[in-house]
């Protein structure tokens, strides 16, 4: 189990277990990543790209100026049947949203400021 720290720390991180739900099933872009994130800006995906790549959970292929990713689910080991059953559970889902929602920094969008009105007179 030592040997697997530092992949279960690559993928402890909500953000990192929804970029790599993204690339499970194909490979995709950075702007097609931060496109399905809108909330998270482009250089917090390029971070979290690093650290699965560094971790060998991402495999990056170059094509002119654009750099696709893809999961490495063979890396997973006995951690890939976990992650897949998680991933099919509704409520795993929910759960994701409220963590990605709780650990959002910046405004939150779409929300107006409530102005503070004085008495009428």
């Amino acid at each position: 189990m030592p040997g697997d720290a530092p992949l279960l720390s690559a993928i402890a991180s909500p953000r990192r277990q929804e970029i790599l739900r993204l690339l499970w099933n194909g490979e995709r872009t950075a702007g097609a990543i931060h496109e399905a994130l809108p909330d998270v800006t482009f250089g917090a995906i390029s971070l979290q790209l690093r650290a699965l790549r560094e971790a060998g959970l991402v495999e990056v292929r170059t094509e002119r100026r654009n750099r696709h990713y893809r999961a490495c689910k063979e890396a997973l080991g006995v951690v890939r049947p976990l992650l897949e059953q998680m991933w099919d559970d509704s409520l795993w889902r929910l759960k994701l949203e409220a963590e990605l929602e709780a650990s959002r920094r910046g405004p939150r969008p779409g929300r107006k400021r409530r102005t503070q009105a004085g008495p009428r007179r």
